[in-house]
């Protein structure tokens, strides 16, 4: 992909995407941000690929924008400054919406935008140390493009100070409020991200997509009869398909899954 954005695939199925800017704190600017989305629109088409991990190499997982990528937005024009907004929207909807499992390593600062990769992936697990901060508005700016992702992840009552104060938050906070799923020692975060990849590899690929794709809808959704019947229907269609018919056969026969075997 790119020195500055480091991309392997491991005959397991574990997808590493790891920024490497740590001279900036892996902030990242225009460039940064295409290479993320063509690395992750990829990963979404590839079936072998099975856990996307985002990571960042140095003291930091992301320091968000970088300055001179800011300093160039300052003398945009307008219609500019929405082209740039549409491609850090792009890159977090993608994320977001990846139909695998995403687990972000984040060890030191994840500040702004970095903030908005922690909250779309779907696992993150940090440090006691790990630090997390929305800080735009002490540049007179706000986190706009980011906040639908970290109002669902922490809601809107701690979405609204942590906005308007820009105040950081330290691991086993960041933990309570949602931003991190586990917080484990320095010298363990690896190990924590390597086995939750491991156990998520056990379980079935599509079901794995089709439950993300679950949570999504029906916490977009009103509980009604049309929410109601498109749950039977995806029941219905899970049953009825090949990974379905396998899981259930393996159960009964008391044997690993294909997707578990060589």
């Amino acid at each position: 992909m790119s020195e500055e954005l480091e991309v392997s695939l491991s005959a397991e199925g574990v997808l590493n995407i790891t920024m490497n800017r740590p001279q900036v704190h892996n902030a990242f600017d225009d460039k940064q941000i295409a290479r993320f989305i063509a690395a992750l629109d990829e990963a979404g088409a590839n079936p072998s690929v099975r856990v996307v991990v985002i990571a960042g190499h140095g003291r930091s997982f992301s320091a968000g924008g970088d300055i001179n990528y800011m300093r160039r937005m300052g003398s945009n024009t307008y219609q500019e400054n929405l082209a740039d907004g549409g491609q850090l929207a792009r890159l977090m909807k993608t994320l977001n919406s990846l139909p695998k499992p995403t687990i972000a390593r984040v060890q030191g600062a994840a500040m702004g935008g970095g903030v908005g990769l922690v909250s779309c992936c779907d696992f993150a697990i940090g440090t006691p140390s790990t630090r997390l901060a929305l800080s735009e508005v002490k540049l007179g700016m706000v986190p706009a493009t980011i906040s639908p992702y970290v109002v669902m992840t922490i809601g809107e009552k701690a979405a609204r100070r942590l906005f308007m104060s820009g105040q950081p938050v330290l691991g086993e906070e960041a933990c309570r409020l949602g931003f991190l799923s586990a917080v484990v020692e320095e010298d363990q975060l690896d190990t924590a991200v390597t086995a939750l990849a491991q156990n998520l590899l056990k379980n079935a690929p599509a079901a794995v997509g089709r439950s993300k794709q679950l949570a999504m809808d029906v916490a977009a959704s009103a509980i009604n009869d049309d929410l109601i019947a498109a749950t039977i229907k995806v029941i219905a269609d899970v049953r009825d398909s090949d990974e379905g018919r396998e899981g259930l056969s393996a159960f009964l026969e008391k044997r690993a899954p294909a997707w578990q075997q060589d």
